[in-house]
């Protein structure tokens, strides 16, 4: 029987899932399961569109529909917490089941602060992020960096440090940091999160930590909850799964890489916020210049999460109708969630003027965490 705080392998049990899927396949095994046994109602999930570069948020309900969303799409960069909102209401008194990176995870946990999710309807199976890539920039980096047509890649993986192809023809691997010192890489905000295995999820997996003979066989399980512990002893006995416990190594070596990414993470922090420090104000004023006002760093934010049309009323301090909006407008929405800002980058990822509203949201929200909570030393999220 798991238990809470225990390590394990695991790996499906199931030969064609497991030939398709990554890691063993133990976390769509798990959610197959969790349908199967009607743990939950429905898993949102996230499968491939027209390419690797198009990732495509789906809500299943048949098990077998599953298989279709194994694998990574480090291309893709949903948000699926924002997108709970949406089906909250359609899934009142159901369960849903969803794999969640740390940005997912932070994002559902604001939305339950403001009682719009309830957690305890939601089985979240977290994954370890090292970070996502815009797909437009994985193309540009692809044709630039790699040489290779970006429409003849099969596969993608972010491993050892190393941004990995395959490719019709072959394979190839470059440094995370030669591609980011070049100015491609993971987006902005992923370089500077700290939130690399979500334990607040009720599972935490991954391959970091999985060695010898397991290795890409096998998926590395951390139990987070009573409810994540539940659903893996029941996938266990129903023989869905198999496992056994985590090598202590192994063990080692994850934590290790999660200690380098929290490094990583500092260098970035440091990289970006002190050259914001001498002009911050200036800097924030000249870059939201460009704004055209479409509202969609706010429709798409998980914490912003009062209606856009709020923003078009009558207002005393903002004037209705002006382009660029006034700087008001924009300290408002960073006031508004200098508090809880999540670092998922949605706000500066479909800002079609291209401002790092990211940037300035997590160099606000991280400044003032140090100056407000001095003993703790680093954010609440960590993130």
């Amino acid at each position: 029987m798991a238990k809470k705080g225990e390590m394990l392998y695991a790996w499906t049990n199931d030969a064609g899932l497991l030939k398709k899927a990554e890691c063993g396949g133990a976390v769509t095994e798990l959610l197959k399961y969790a349908l199967e046994s009607k743990t939950v109602d429905a898993v949102l999930a996230v499968t491939r569109g027209v390419d690797l570069y198009d990732a495509v948020p789906v809500l299943v309900t048949n098990p077998k529909d599953l298989d279709n969303c194994a694998g990574s799409l480090h291309c893709g960069t949903i948000l699926l917490s924002k997108l709970v909102m949406e089906y909250a209401p359609k899934m009142s008194g159901k369960k849903l089941g969803m794999v969640v990176k740390g940005c997912d995870m932070m994002g559902l946990l604001e939305l339950a602060k403001r009682k719009l999710v309830n957690l305890d309807n939601i089985v979240m199976i977290g994954v370890n992020c090292g970070g996502s890539v815009s797909p437009v920039a994985a193309r540009k980096m692809i044709k630039e960096k790699f040489g290779v047509d970006p429409n003849t890649v099969t596969k993608e993986e972010i491993d050892k440090g190393q941004f990995i192809i395959e490719y019709e023809g072959g394979h190839k691997g470059i440094s995370m940091d030669e591609l980011e010192e070049a100015g491609f890489g993971r987006r902005s905000n992923c370089r500077r999160c700290k939130l690399k295995i979500p334990r607040q999820a009720d599972l935490a997996c991954g391959n970091w930590g999985v060695i010898g003979d397991k290795a890409g066989k096998a998926t590395f399980v951390e139990v987070c909850s009573d409810k994540g512990a539940a659903l893996l002893t029941k996938a266990v006995d129903a023989k869905k799964l198999s496992t056994e416990p985590a090598n202590p190594k192994g063990v080692e070596i994850r934590a290790k890489v999660e200690n380098a990414m929290y490094k990583l993470g500092d260098k970035w922090r440091k990289h970006d916020f002190e050259a914001l420090a001498p002009n911050l104000w200036e800097t924030i004023a000249k870059e939201t210049g460009r704004c055209m006002k479409c509202m969609a760093c706010i429709e798409h934010c998980p914490v912003c999460v009062t209606s856009a049309d709020k923003y078009k009323q009558p207002d005393m301090m903002i004037r209705h109708g002006f382009i660029p909006a006034d700087p008001m407008f924009h300290l408002r929405r960073f006031a508004h969630i200098s508090d809880s800002c999540i670092n998922c980058g949605q706000c500066e990822e479909c800002c079609p003027s291209e401002i790092p509203l990211a940037l300035f949201s997590h160099a606000i929200r991280t400044e003032a965490d140090k100056f407000f909570e001095p003993k703790l030393g680093k954010s609440v999220y960590t993130n």
